[in-house]
């Protein structure tokens, strides 16, 4: 299945509470549990003024369903083609 990355403006995203990061992370959990076994959250990662999300789905429309439901943000959503690490220049 296909692995997307979606980019979230959010000013002063790096300097949000553990307490909004917690109600932010259950929001999506809870839309995820909606939308059923399809579509799943990877991890994100938060920066000074965004987050950037790890998600695998059908197609980008249920990502962007996803980030409809739970009210997020959505900047830039891209399929991810190749994943590279150390490993690659072996």
């Amino acid at each position: 299945m296909p692995k997307y990355v979606i980019e979230r403006e959010l000013e002063g995203a790096g300097k949000l509470s553990s307490n909004d990061l917690q109600g932010i992370s259950q929001k999506s959990c809870d839309v995820l549990e909606a939308l059923g076994p399809k579509i799943q959250w990877v991890e994100s990662y938060v920066t000074d003024n965004k987050i950037y999300c790890v998600y695998i789905a059908p197609d980008e429309t249920m990502v962007r369903k996803h980030a409809e439901m739970g009210e997020f943000p959505v900047t830039a959503v891209s399929e991810v083609r190749v994943v590279i690490d150390p490993t690659t220049a072996e």
